[in-house]
């Protein structure tokens, strides 16, 4: 599976940025898809996730902001992120997992996000 992040940019904040994830490959076999972010100094940390059925999660720091949509016609993730903060500001990850006897998961190229005061 390889997937192809696109979208990041500058913002300012309460605006608003939409990031969208293609993933190419064995893409019949991707149970979730995700995004995940790291900001300068800290650890990578989990966003939202989608299944392939539609069930989403976020991180109770994005919830009621941030909303991530699957097109599965298309194979693309999508993070619509309103109401921006600074503290949003870092580099966001698209994640696939293939779910059998263990997990295989699979990293895309990050994209800056970075929200300005």
């Amino acid at each position: 599976v390889q997937l192809q992040a696109s979208g990041g940019g500058l913002v300012q904040t309460g605006g608003s940025l939409e990031l969208s994830c293609a993933a190419s490959g064995s893409v019949s076999s991707i149970d979730v898809m995700a995004w995940y972010r790291q900001a300068p100094g800290k650890e990578r940390e989990f966003v939202a996730t989608i299944t392939r059925r539609g069930l989403t999660n976020y991180a109770d720091s994005v919830k009621d902001r941030f909303t991530i949509s699957l097109d599965n016609a298309e194979h693309t993730v999508s993070l619509q992120m309103n109401n921006l903060k600074p503290e949003d500001t870092a580099v966001y990850y698209c994640n696939s997992k293939i779910v059998g006897l263990s997990i295989t998961s699979y990293w895309g190229k990050g994209t800056q996000v970075t929200v300005s005061s």
